[in-house]
């Protein structure tokens, strides 16, 4: 049914802009703001921009510099996927669209001024928190999330500070076998020499120069059948140089259930057959203390175990042996086999998956980690579909969970967008029988009476012109800044 509705808000986008005709000739200026300036709030405000001549965008996030994780999350030897960024400019240029950042909801504005001041709010600031496990010894020292060491190797001003610890262990575990979980092995275990040419944080380039990690353990509930990699990442990973991968053989074993959800899923069993042709490579480096990547299947973390020797630090993973049970057709879930084993290391990170956090005045599903809502409008009652937050709306993983890749926002936002417009065509959000919405010049005031310093996008191309500049003369494509104090000057000077 969600592909029906995206593809049904397609066709109809199709429509309207191939035809230059408003969906709805408004007598006033449409005001929309979008919470979050990744790729689900540029890709809605592209569609709302070709889709509505009289609409009039604003991009507002609590970060001083775009484009969220395409910026802070997509890894740094993974230059093509950055490019979008070109395309993302060209909207934040458009003459009808702004972007503002270091400004935070919640704090330099609230939702409910942002609804008295605009028209339409699309919330789109994504994921910025994490899963917890809920085990003993989740918060022992050397124990991280995924999120916090992307984010930290990328720049991000909020991982700036994390320093782990690469140097008193020479073995680290990650927790889950997804794309996000293979990119932090990937960057563990390339050598350095090949990162030093991306745009990777020049601390976190130090760091890793001076790693001791030499062996790196992915480990998964499921079987290598269900494995929540992509094959783009699982080839890149197993063609690392001077890096032994080991499969257990056994592992691979497949029953008639797994069989089955391979047949119907092309994706699945291109991984499976890149984990069986590795499981079956002899080592090519063997005894020569090169690194090695194991990938584990069908276990659990039960708990973290604390080092004798390094009080309050992690130094291994008690593990649960699991079996596959069916819950439903194509569906099997991991359940414990009351087996128990322990895997030895230094560090631990987290890949079990990102979560939104709520802002005051917001419908929030804390359970799916999701604002609640019908194809973008955020409902007020879970229990009442047609009970809506007026001229309130949400978009990316905000909407859907964290899942997808950067295009699945471009669908999201475009089922989003349509909403959008029907909404409109009913006319429930725009009357010329009250005061026009103030938009971008009320937000302004409200901003600067508040003494919120904010950053345009002509601010964001002076950072990014001084980045490229500091970058070239390291054969880098960019130097990131990060912390707000080099920002902020770069943005004064």
């Amino acid at each position: 049914m969600q592909k029906l509705a995206i593809l049904g808000a397609r066709r109809w986008l199709c429509r309207s802009i191939s035809s230059k005709a408003l969906p709805l000739p408004l007598p006033l200026p449409l005001r929309v703001c979008v919470v979050g300036s990744g790729p689900a709030g540029f890709y809605t405000a592209e569609k709302m921009l070709k889709a509505h001549q009289h609409a009039q965008v604003d991009i507002i996030d609590r970060l001083p510099t775009p484009f969220g994780l395409v910026r802070s999350g997509v890894a740094p030897d993974h230059p093509e996927t950055k490019i979008v960024i070109n395309q993302f400019s060209k909207v934040a240029q458009h003459e009808r669209c702004s972007f503002w950042g270091n400004v935070t909801l919640g704090s330099s504005i609230s939702l409910s001024e942002l609804r008295q001041l605009y028209h339409v709010v699309v919330l789109a600031y994504g994921a910025e928190s994490d899963r917890s496990l809920g085990i003993p010894g989740e918060n022992l020292k050397g124990i991280h999330s995924a999120r916090e060491f992307v984010w930290w190797y990328n720049g991000h001003l909020d991982g700036r500070n994390l320093e782990p610890d690469l140097k008193s262990t020479d073995t680290a575990v990650i927790l889950g076998q997804g794309n996000v979980a293979l990119d932090v092995a990937r960057v563990l275990l390339r050598p350095t020499t090949e990162l030093a040419t991306t745009d990777i944080a020049s601390h976190a380039l130090a760091t890793l120069e001076e790693s001791s990690i030499r062996v790196v353990y992915l480990v998964g509930r499921r079987g290598p059948a269900q494995a929540a990699c992509t094959a783009k990442e699982l080839r890149e990973i197993l063609g690392i140089h001077n890096v032994d991968v080991f499969i257990q053989e056994s592992d691979l074993l497949l029953t008639p259930v797994d069989e089955e959800e391979l047949k119907s899923n092309r994706i699945q069993r291109r991984v499976y057959e890149l984990l069986s042709k590795a499981a079956t490579s002899k080592p090519k480096h063997a005894g020569l203390n090169q690194r090695e990547l194991h990938f584990v299947f069908f276990r659990k973390p039960d708990s973290f175990q604390e080092s004798k020797d390094r009080a309050s630090h992690v130094s291994g993973v008690h593990f649960e042996k699991t079996v596959l049970k069916g819950v439903s057709p194509g569906k099997q879930i991991a359940v414990g086999a009351g087996e128990f084993e322990d895997i030895k290391c230094g560090m631990v990170l987290k890949s079990i998956g990102y979560k939104s956090v709520p802002v005051e005045g917001l419908p929030f599903d804390h359970k799916k980690g999701i604002v609640p809502n019908d194809r973008g409008r955020v409902l007020s009652d879970t229990a009442d579909p047609s009970v809506l937050e007026k001229g309130l709306y949400v978009c990316g993983w905000l909407k859907r969970g964290p899942t997808g890749i950067i295009a699945t926002n471009l669908y999201c936002a475009e089922e989003t967008v349509w909403s959008i417009s029907k909404d409109l065509e009913k006319g429930g959000l725009i009357s010329s029988s009250v005061s026009p919405k103030p938009g971008r010049d009320g937000l302004l005031q409200l901003l600067h009476d508040r003494d919120v310093k904010i950053v345009s996008f002509s601010d964001w191309e002076k950072i990014d012109s001084e980045e490229r500049r500091l970058g070239s003369s390291r054969n880098k494509p960019r130097e990131k800044l990060t912390t707000w104090e080099e920002l902020y000057n770069t943005t004064s000077q």
